[in-house]
This record gives C-alpha cells, sequence and structure tokens, in this order.
C-alpha cells in the first residue's frame, strides 16, 4: 500500500510542513499499519532557469509520484491551495482513494 500526502507547503516552513506530514503518517499508519510506504511528495528540487510557470512545474512533479498511489491523504486546508485541489481532482477521476485529515476513522 503505498500513500501519498497532499499538503499545502506555499508560504510554509520547513519546520510547519515536516509536523503537519508527521501528523499525516501517523494517520495513515492507524489505518495501514506500518508496511504503509509514504511517497515522498516533498519536492525539495528547484525548476530550471527559464521555467515559465513554476506553479506548473511542481503540479508535474506531483503528478508523476501520484501516478504510483493508492491512497491520497489530504492534509488541512488542502481546499485552500490550488495544487492541492487539482491533485484532488486527478486522484477522485483517476480512482484513487483519497483520506481526509478530518476523515471519523482517523480520530
Amino acid at each position: 500500500m503505498k500513500a501519498f500526502i497532499s499538503q499545502p507547503m506555499k508560504d510554509k516552513s520547513e519546520m510547519e510542513i515536516s509536523a503537519v506530514r508527521e501528523r499525516a503518517i501517523n494517520d495513515l499508519k492507524k489505518i495501514y499499519g506500518e508496511d504503509i510506504e509514504i511517497i515522498d511528495s516533498y519536492i525539495t528540487e528547484n525548476p530550471p532557469a527559464d521555467c515559465k510557470n513554476i506553479p506548473l512545474w511542481y503540479f508535474r512533479k506531483s503528478i508523476d509520484k501520484l501516478i504510483d498511489a493508492d491512497v491520497l491523504y489530504s492534509c488541512p486546508d488542502w481546499d485552500m491551495y490550488r495544487g492541492c485541489i487539482l491533485e484532488h481532482e486527478v486522484a477522485k477521476s483517476y480512482g484513487i482513494k483519497i483520506l481526509n485529515y478530518n476523515d471519523p476513522d482517523l480520530r
């Protein structure tokens, strides 16, 4: 079982991103156990200098990773960030299971 974590990263510090990510991983382990494989969706690579659309470049990188997911976990505020909204729609359109951080099974 492979999980993709969809989380807002724009204007977030690495510390904020890591804290939210840890909660997501813990939630996923509650449901799927220790064998869950977390797809590293945190992109540290920078776009090329001649990139014409940086947000779209990052989105493409995310979709490349989402391809391998069995489940997408949506972190808080996912529905306020364009990239997360698009990841959610892609997962829904292609039959990837979606878990939201506030699902009753996680609490």
